[in-house]
């Protein structure tokens, strides 16, 4: 790294949304994130993080996971500490997923979902999936490894229209305009 610019070093990433309607389903919104290696940062994921795991140093830890949007603030909250990931590890992509049963879902059926990342008390980037409302599943953020700079975020919320267990295989590759 040169002199003074550490790079971001540890994030926070929060989602929330609003319970459904008194008689409907519940609605279920996951963070996911997939790391993937320097010398293939466009290829399968190395490992993903969501509700179900965890990373296996425990740089990338889920601490909050609701499966209906219950309760207040911020539903789930995973923190990433990206300046203790190992060298090998040049790309970290963040997304969100809806989960499809007991109803299938897009981003325009949820309501109120909103996401943030931080770094300290500094917003980095937070969104309300405006721009991805037919979408079941959505990449929120790229987190990049540069070795003399440490990691940097690249923003931007992009919209997938895959099942959970598809966008974790897909969410890393190149996307067409």
């Amino acid at each position: 790294m040169n002199g003074l610019n550490k790079g971001i070093r540890k994030v926070e990433m929060a989602l929330r949304w609003d319970p459904s309607p008194a008689g409907e389903p519940p609605t279920d919104l996951d963070i996911v994130a997939g790391t993937y290696l320097a010398d293939d940062p466009r290829g399968e994921p190395a490992y993903v993080v969501h509700f179900d795991s965890r990373s296996p140093d425990g740089t990338i830890t889920l601490h909050r996971d609701s499966t209906d949007g219950k309760g207040f603030g911020w539903d789930e909250v995973m923190t990433l500490e990206l300046d203790r990931l190992d060298a090998r590890y040049g790309r970290v992509l963040v997304g969100v997923v809806i989960q499809q049963r007991p109803a299938e879902r897009t981003f325009v059926s949820v309501r109120n979902p909103a996401f943030r990342i931080r770094e300290g008390y500094t917003v980095l980037a937070e969104d309300d999936f405006g721009t991805v409302l037919g979408a079941t599943a959505a990449t929120v953020a790229e987190f990049v490894r540069d070795p003399a700079d440490g990691w940097s975020l690249q923003d931007g919320v992009q919209g997938y229209e895959d099942d959970p267990a598809a966008f974790t295989r897909i969410m890393g590759r190149l996307r067409r305009s």
